[in-house]
C-alpha cells in the first residue's frame, strides 16, 4: 500500500510538472477523502451534484457547500460545481465564491465537433 502511494504521488508530481492539473471528482462522496488533499498535489475539487441539488432546499447541503468552498480557498484549490441546472443554483454558488460551473444550464453533453462550435460561438463562457 505504501509503495502504491509513493508511485501515485510520483506520477501526480510528474503530471504537475507538465502543467497538468489534478482534480477530485464528486468531492464529498464515495472514495474522495480529505487525506487526498494533504497527500497528493490536487489542484481542483468538483463538488458533487447531490450537494448542488440540495443547495436551496437543505440547510445542511448549503453548509457543506460553503465549507468545501472555504476549505478550497484556504488551500488554494479551484472548485467546479457540477450539476448546475438552474440560474438560482449558479447565483448561490457564485455568491459563496465558486467560480466554475458545469451542468445542463450551460449545455448537455456534446460530441467534439458540437462542443468546438459551442465554444467558438459562446457568449456565456466567462470567469465569474
Amino acid at each position: 500500500m505504501l509503495n502504491d502511494d509513493c508511485l501515485i504521488l510520483e506520477q501526480f508530481e510528474n503530471l504537475r510538472r507538465l502543467g497538468i492539473g489534478i482534480s477530485i471528482d464528486d468531492f464529498g462522496t464515495g472514495y474522495s477523502s480529505l487525506s487526498y488533499l494533504h497527500k497528493y498535489p490536487i489542484t481542483t475539487l468538483k463538488i458533487d451534484r447531490s450537494f448542488v441539488n440540495e443547495l436551496a432546499s437543505d440547510n445542511h447541503g448549503h453548509a457543506l457547500v460553503t465549507a468545501i468552498l472555504a476549505m478550497s480557498e484556504s488551500l488554494g484549490l479551484k472548485v467546479i460545481a457540477e450539476g448546475i441546472e438552474q440560474e438560482s443554483q449558479a447565483g448561490l454558488l457564485s455568491k459563496e465564491g465558486c467560480m466554475y460551473f458545469q451542468g445542463y444550464l450551460y449545455s448537455k453533453p456534446l460530441a467534439f465537433d458540437a462542443f468546438q462550435q459551442l465554444v467558438t460561438e459562446s457568449r456565456f463562457i466567462s470567469e465569474r
